[in-house]
């Protein structure tokens, strides 16, 4: 499991004798695989509060589809609060560009090459929530091919591309 300590918040409560401190953390965790989930502690103490959100994560984790074991196979779009994300695919050798809370999800979840933008809010929980909605409508095309009763090789076909080219495309998609 690939563990990321995203972000770590000190928080207060005020009692009679003055300022009780505790720490809230936000942990996203995935299998490098395909797998990933967040979550967020609450302690006094700093490792016991990321203790917390880890397993809190492991409990919360979502599978997503990847082409290639290496990108996404199609645009996504998530919205939460008023943080908005944008996620592309990307060719071979793009890398992963993507700012801080976004940056971890990705590398725990195994993606390789994929493009994002995030508009509207740098907190990174509802960045992070976002991104997982955004995640979460992901879709491969054999899913879609098998839903609709379709072969994968008719959903892949291109406009100009020849039938040999896409079917050799969707075996490829399958495996």
């Amino acid at each position: 499991m690939i563990e990321k300590l995203v972000h770590i918040n000190r928080v207060s409560k005020t009692v009679k004798g003055g300022k009780r401190f505790g720490f809230a953390a936000l942990v996203v965790v995935g299998d490098g695989k395909g797998r990933a989930g967040f979550g967020h502690g609450k302690a006094r103490e700093v490792p016991e509060a990321i203790s917390k959100a880890t397993a809190a994560a492991k409990k919360a984790m979502i599978r997503v589809p990847l082409r290639d074991g290496r990108t996404l196979h199609h645009d996504g779009r998530g919205h939460f609060g008023a943080g908005n994300v944008t996620l592309r695919s990307a060719p071979a050798g793009t890398g992963i560009i993507a700012g801080g809370p976004m940056r971890a999800v990705f590398e725990s979840l195994g993606v390789a090459d994929v493009v994002t933008k995030s508009v509207g809010t740098s907190n990174p929980y509802n960045m992070i929530r976002a991104t997982f909605e955004a995640l979460g409508e992901q879709t491969s095309p054999k899913s879609v091919a098998q839903r609709r009763g379709k072969k994968v090789s008719d959903l892949i076909k291109r406009g100009g591309a020849s039938d040999r080219a896409a079917e050799a495309e969707a075996a490829a998609v399958t495996e």
